[in-house]
């Protein structure tokens, strides 16, 4: 049998942690900065978490 393979998308986006969470990054902080205020910016720096609910889509986008 063929490997499987990753998902080339997911695999940019998405990485685990050592507990095995799934890390992400904030949407809107690409472009069009100008109009968002430097607070709103600021938050969107931090790494979140995939929620629960999305959990097991990105685990089969990644093959986990």
């Amino acid at each position: 049998m063929p490997k499987m393979k990753t998902k080339s998308g997911a695999k940019k986006r998405f990485s685990l942690t050592g507990t095995g969470k799934i890390k992400r990054k904030h949407a809107y902080k690409s472009h069009i900065l100008t109009k968002k205020t430097t607070k709103q910016k600021r938050a969107l720096t931090h790494v979140g978490l995939v929620s629960s609910a999305d959990m097991n889509r990105v685990k089969d986008m990644l093959n986990l």
